[in-house]
């Protein structure tokens, strides 16, 4: 059996060596930390090496959900509705690019129909409603040019639920079946750094359909 032979004194690393190697690595992970994992999870970019390489779109996209996230939690411990976007003028800018495409009311005992587009700018949101009496039945389809989070839910009177809820979707599709009496419909919000476009259909027993 064959046993390795110890090093030297003289082989072995002194202790300025040493000093050297640990700075050296210290300098290289403050670096990847700095120009890498701050962009990419925090998007916070001080060399603007993490814009260059698209990581800070990453962190912003990370920090907007995280705190998207944290304001849903808030909200479902309080049980309020998602918050109604802001209100912007239809002149310009913003939702000016709100569009009422099509709203037949259709003879007693038909299905109405309604269909809408409108453009949402980074940042903004906005809350479309089905005004519906519990047991009401509508078919929706809903289309986005880009990813956006949605949460659909109802109100009415001292009655709030939320059906369902997304993040980073393009497209949607379903029934909704008043569980009472109220505003049944989608708030949705573009995360994103680019204008999205919306497309909503709705086919049903819905009274009218109206942005909040």
């Amino acid at each position: 059996m064959y046993n390795t032979d110890m090093p030297t004194r003289a082989e072995l690393p002194s202790s300025k060596q040493l000093i050297r190697s640990t700075a050296i690595a210290i300098a290289a992970a403050a670096a990847i930390l700095v120009s890498i994992v701050l962009p990419a999870e925090y998007a916070i970019d001080p060399t603007g090496i993490g814009r260059a390489l698209g990581l800070a779109e990453m962190g912003e996209i990370k920090v907007q959900l995280a705190k998207e996230a944290q304001e849903d939690a808030i909200r479902d411990q309080q049980g309020t509705p998602a918050p109604a976007p802001e209100r912007r003028s239809m002149s310009g800018g913003g939702l000016g690019s709100f569009f009422f495409s099509s709203a037949m009311a259709q003879p007693a005992g038909q299905s109405r129909v309604d269909e809408r587009s409108f453009t949402l700018q980074p940042g903004e949101g906005v809350e479309v409603k089905l005004e519906m009496k519990r047991g009401d039945r509508s078919t929706y389809e809903w289309v986005a040019t880009n990813e956006v989070n949605y949460d659909m839910h109802a109100d009415g009177g001292s009655n709030k639920t939320s059906y369902k809820k997304g993040r980073g979707v393009m497209k949607d599709d379903g029934t909704i079946t008043a569980a009472f009496d109220g505003n049944h419909g989608w708030f949705w919000r573009n995360r994103t750094r680019q204008p999205v476009t919306v497309t909503i259909k709705v086919t049903g027993q819905h009274t009218s359909m109206k942005r909040m």
